[in-house]
C-alpha cells in the first residue's frame, strides 16, 4: 500500500512572522512541518485531550512510599521546616 500524506511545511522564518496564525491554523492542517534551510526540524501538532494524560496517573507506589505519612497542605512548609533544622 502506498499512502500519500500532505503536510503543510513552512519555514522557521515563516513560524517566526506568524506564529499564532499558525498555531490556530495547526486544527485544520493537522500537522506543521517546519524547516530549516529545506531541512524538516521540528512538528507542530494539535493537542489532544489523551495528551494529557501522564505516566503518572497510572504509577503504582512502592510499599516503602505508602507507609511514609501523608503530609495535609502546602509541601512547601514542611520543606521548609525541615531545611531550617
Amino acid at each position: 500500500m502506498c499512502y500519500i500524506v500532505h503536510m503543510k511545511q513552512i519555514t522557521i522564518r515563516e513560524l517566526h512572522i506568524k506564529t499564532g496564525e499558525w498555531v490556530r491554523r495547526v486544527v485544520d492542517e493537522e500537522r506543521i512541518v517546519i524547516t530549516d534551510h529545506g531541512r524538516p526540524i521540528a512538528t507542530i501538532v494539535p493537542f489532544q485531550l489523551d495528551d494529557s494524560v501522564t505516566p503518572f496517573s497510572e504509577r503504582k507506589m512502592f510499599p516503602e512510599f505508602k507507609a511514609l505519612p501523608s503530609l495535609q497542605g502546602d509541601s512547601t512548609q514542611y520543606i521548609s521546616e525541615d531545611r531550617d533544622r
